[in-house]
């Protein structure tokens, strides 16, 4: 399975905004982001002018960075919210967002979305009990995610059960904080997804 496997803060510099992939570490100052903004590699900070081109992606690779997802992953994803009624970048962002390693991070259960994939990578979650390692597994409104319960004992698990309940869950996502479980509701809104992603942005990359 192709993952990336280099810094992870590197890509923050390069898109050149916190994309939040250590967790809690982004909101220290250990953050190498607040440390060394600049963009990596050894000519520092670019004075070029970015053209139209280059705002389109740039925004497709941070969307695509802040998922966790690769190239050609992502582009099938683009394929099928293309193909679906509503607004392509919405429907775009509302299956990235209903990836199983997406609601395992979303639910409070994991510091971050590489972490989230480690934990669904090694089989410890079950969706409606049926225990399933496929980090892209896609949900639907009524999908129940839980903790396999020979897992429970687990260090990570034992960890989420004392900082899940100062946790904040998305509104379309239901969280039992002593099951360590949650249901999705309905499909998030574009609202109650991040505000910080131009997903027209990647509609127009993709419709050049």
């Amino acid at each position: 399975m192709a993952r990336y496997t280099d810094s992870v803060c590197r890509l923050c510099r390069r898109e050149g905004a916190k994309l939040f992939l250590k967790g809690e570490r982004c909101y220290t100052k250990k953050c190498a982001f607040e440390r060394r903004p600049s963009p990596p590699g050894q000519h520092g900070v670019r004075r070029r002018k970015m053209g139209d081109y280059g705002i389109q992606l740039r925004e497709k690779q941070k969307v695509r960075r802040v998922y966790r997802v690769l190239e050609k992953q992502f582009k099938n994803y683009f394929e099928v919210a293309e193909s679906r009624p509503g607004v392509t970048g919405e429907n775009l962002l509302r299956l990235l967002e209903l990836r199983l390693d997406n609601v395992v991070y979303r639910m409070g259960l994991a510091r971050s979305r590489d972490h989230a994939r480690q934990l669904v990578g090694h089989g410890h979650f079950a969706v409606n009990g049926r225990a399933t390692n496929i980090p892209s597994f896609q949900l639907k409104p009524g999908d129940r995610v839980e903790v396999r319960e020979s897992r429970l004992s687990r260090e990570p698990f034992k960890l989420a059960k004392e900082t899940i309940r100062s946790h904040q869950a998305p509104e379309w996502l239901a969280v039992d904080p002593v099951k360590l479980a949650g249901t999705v509701l309905v499909p998030p809104r574009r609202d109650q997804m991040p505000m910080e992603l131009n997903e027209q942005l990647v509609v127009e990359y993709y419709s050049r």
